[in-house]
């Protein structure tokens, strides 16, 4: 009964709120639009290359991530977590959630297992008091292929043409290491980690300030499929295996920081930073349900990295800004259709 009333008002919660809000027009982004004038044209370029990808646009899909899982739940801070942040849900009682797992290509009927589907994508929805939200997106990889936005479009656009792209490998560091790094598919959503790629800066109540990076790790462990387990597991495999974890149970998240040192590069996330940095846990997400057919099929639900609250500000990092004027172009889009 405790889980189904938590479920029930993280959806009531939802319900409450106007999920495309005034994020667009925060301080924050503001901030991050006057210091990257004349950009506006490249995240229209991203969206439209991803349609070339993905021979889109499809009706009411998004461009890139389009298959998805949204689940209720709840995020419990961690009694340290304020030390880090004076933001609301990093303090008090434990706030409701929306999660949405996603594979990344974007083509109708694309089975879970295949090799385009990874990196997976996780992305948190914290429903606050006073009609607050504030985001987390993130995916299954520890990296980016490019640090502007300018670079991902070009390597979007490269990807159709095989001698293109192993051009652009042999100058990009980046791009090398996201084609060669191993992308293996997840035995479950709720067995990945997944990490936020973008640096965000972190202020507690004492005006002590840090930059840091997401990482969410599942309390279940990393597991991960072999590429013929994969070939042989059902197309929906990932929706039908986490529907039946969720019924015998709860699936657990830790959310952590990892804090950047001295040196460490807080606007370019295709550098990954070595594993030895310090991290700090912010809490546990704890999963509940599917939600509701209904709240899932909401084209006016769009995850938004700059949707923040005090306590945490974005970097420099020229991608936030590249990333949320993207995801407005396919919100709109898909509210249009």
């Amino acid at each position: 009964m405790a889980e189904a009333a938590e479920s029930g008002e993280a959806r009531t919660a939802w319900a409450r709120r106007g999920i495309l809000g005034a994020v667009l027009g925060s301080a924050a982004m503001a901030g991050i639009a006057r210091a990257q004038p004349g950009r506006s044209g490249v995240p229209a370029g991203i969206v439209g290359a991803f349609d070339n990808l993905f021979q889109g646009p499809h009706p009411a899909r998004r461009a890139v991530h389009a298959t998805g899982l949204l689940c209720t739940g709840s995020f419990h801070p961690h009694p340290e977590a304020p030390r880090l942040s004076r933001a609301p849900h990093l303090a008090g009682e434990a706030v409701p959630v929306l999660v949405r797992f996603s594979n990344f290509a974007a083509a109708p009927g694309l089975p879970d297992g295949d090799p385009a589907a990874s990196p997976r994508g996780m992305a948190i929805k914290f429903l606050l008091p006073g009609e607050q939200e504030t985001d987390i997106v993130a995916h299954s990889y520890d990296g980016f292929p490019a640090a502007t936005p300018e670079a991902f479009l070009a390597f979007l656009r490269a990807v159709p043409d095989p001698a293109a792209l192993q051009g652009l490998a042999a100058a990009s560091p980046a791009v090398r290491a996201f084609l060669d790094d191993p992308k293996p598919a997840p035995a479950s959503y709720a067995t990945e980690a997944y990490f936020g790629v973008n640096a965000f800066r972190f202020s507690n109540a004492a005006g002590e300030a840090r930059f840091g990076r997401y990482r969410i790790l599942p309390q279940a462990g990393p597991q991960h499929l072999t590429p013929g387990q994969a070939a042989a597991r059902p197309a929906d495999y990932l929706t039908t295996e986490l529907r039946g974890r969720l019924s015998q149970g709860k699936a657990g998240f830790r959310l952590l920081v990892q804090l950047a040192e001295p040196g460490d590069d807080t606007q370019d996330g295709s550098r990954a930073w070595p594993a030895e940095r310090p991290l700090v846990e912010l809490g546990t997400l704890s999963l509940e349900a599917l939600a509701a057919p209904a709240d899932a099929a909401r084209q006016d639900l769009r995850f938004v990295p700059t949707s923040l609250v005090a306590g945490i500000a974005p970097s420099g990092d020229p991608m936030l800004l590249a990333r949320t004027q993207a995801y407005q172009i396919s919100a709109e889009r898909r509210a249009a259709q």
